[in-house]
């Protein structure tokens, strides 16, 4: 005990290990989710789902440990939400990929990943960008997770004239979605623990009581992960038509951990005078490894969790909150069958309870300042009616850079601004 404490600090911090493992277990229950939802987004991509599910639950524990143990933060990882709709419906259904060059792509933005970090380009990268831009595509994502929960649950259908309508409301998905979303509301403005986990449990103990869903046990021995584990494309992925998507993998991750590691940090009272991040690089190399090893296991793109905001306020302020995290991930795989009886309408509320959130960078901007309001509302609109997160990102850097060069705002635009927007241009016109 006394080397465990020594390795984390834990005296040094104002906690227990009694108090990092509860903060560990509050994490795991408000991001467990993952384990359901994940395996269902990916199988529409045509992959396996028992093996989505255990790849999801081993990369969700490899990350938890390496920023446990190496970082020594508490913050949880785990595949992303947004990483895997894009994946899916972007890069596999949209642009008509294999599911195996997308996992490729997404191998090969962790390598980048991975270089980013250890020579500290990621950390100037994340500091150039403006923080609208920021909080724009973190709504923009949310919009889109809004879009998918309600096409998976029945609730938005095609329509001939309008593209999209209304779907039958009476019917059983888009009630039990709805009821989902509701209840996972009502839990986290209680602050229930594991809101959004029993809110995906009760719609799908409802849809096997009355029939909707066949029951095929809790625990099992975990399925195989052969027909995702090393199945990557590398070689397909260097196609100059996935330039595009590994930019926009490596973009979406590098903010959504950004703004997770600066929201969980300052909660945990983990920075600076000057608002840096203690272990900032060593978290981010966490997380960009944990991309990497996603990808071999059969997963979209690993990222650091804003769920762990509720272990740090239950007291976690340790690396073992996060080892804690991951240990719960690998006892998850004995539980494939509850994973299995999961129907897409269950998840649909969770995925729309997480664009809730995500939509909620949108108060952080000045919308007084058109310069600034009208690149983040050209994310938000694009992202969902492009169906791609790699355009409207594209789309909102590019309008940011021309508003605030025609209205002589030189100043507000980066070197690294400049250049980004440069190359989605290219990428627009010539790809």
């Amino acid at each position: 005990m006394n080397a465990i404490e020594r390795y984390f600090g834990i005296n040094g911090d104002n906690t227990t290990i009694k108090t990092e493992i509860i903060a560990g277990t509050t994490t795991f229950l408000t991001m467990a989710y993952i384990i359901f939802v994940n395996p269902n987004v990916l199988a529409d991509a045509g992959m396996d789902k028992g093996a989505v599910f255990v790849a999801t639950c081993l990369a969700a524990a490899v990350g938890c440990f390496i920023m446990g143990i190496y970082a020594r933060l508490p913050v949880a990882l785990a595949p992303g939400m947004g990483l895997n709709a894009f994946f899916t419906y972007g890069v596999v259904l949209g642009m008509g990929y294999a599911w195996q060059t997308a996992l490729g792509a997404v191998f090969l933005s962790g390598c980048i990943f991975v270089l980013l970090s250890l020579f500290k380009v990621r950390e100037a990268i994340i500091n150039a960008i403006p923080m609208s831009l920021k909080n724009g595509v973190v709504a923009g994502i949310g919009a889109f997770l809004a879009f998918i929960a309600l096409q998976s649950a029945g609730i938005i259908v095609s329509h001939d004239a309008t593209l999209v309508g209304l779907g039958d409301m009476t019917s059983f998905g888009p009630i039990m979605a709805s009821l989902g979303f509701i209840v996972i509301i009502g839990l986290s403005y209680k602050q229930v623990p594991g809101a959004v986990t029993i809110g995906i449990l009760l719609v799908a103990l409802i849809s096997l009581l009355t029939g909707y869903t066949q029951f095929s046990g809790i625990v099992s021995a975990p399925p195989s992960i052969a027909p995702t584990l090393l199945q990557l494309d590398i070689a397909g992925a260097f196609d100059v038509g996935m330039i595009s998507v590994i930019f926009a993998f490596l973009f979406v991750d590098l903010f959504d951990t950004a703004g997770t590691l600066i929201a969980t940090t300052r909660q945990a009272n983990l920075t600076d005078k000057d608002g840096n991040i203690h272990n900032m690089g060593k978290a981010l190399l966490a997380d960009s490894t944990a991309t990497v090893a996603g990808s071999l296991l059969g997963t979209s793109s690993t990222t650091s969790y804003m769920e762990s905001i509720a272990g740090i306020a239950t007291g976690g302020r340790t690396g073992l909150m996060a080892v804690t995290v991951g240990v719960l991930f690998l006892l998850s795989v004995f539980f494939s069958p509850l994973a299995g009886m999961i129907p897409a309408y269950a998840t649909a509320g969770a995925i729309f309870y997480v664009a809730v959130l995500m939509m909620g960078t949108l108060k952080d901007i000045n919308w007084g300042d058109l310069t600034e309001a009208a690149p983040v509302v050209v994310v938000l609109l694009f992202t969902p009616l492009t169906y791609s997160i790699a355009d409207g990102i594209a789309l909102g850097f590019i309008t940011f850079t021309a508003i605030k060069a025609i209205v002589g705002k030189f100043s507000e635009i980066s070197v690294a601004v400049w250049l980004l927007t440069i190359i989605l241009l290219l990428k627009i016109v010539f790809l």
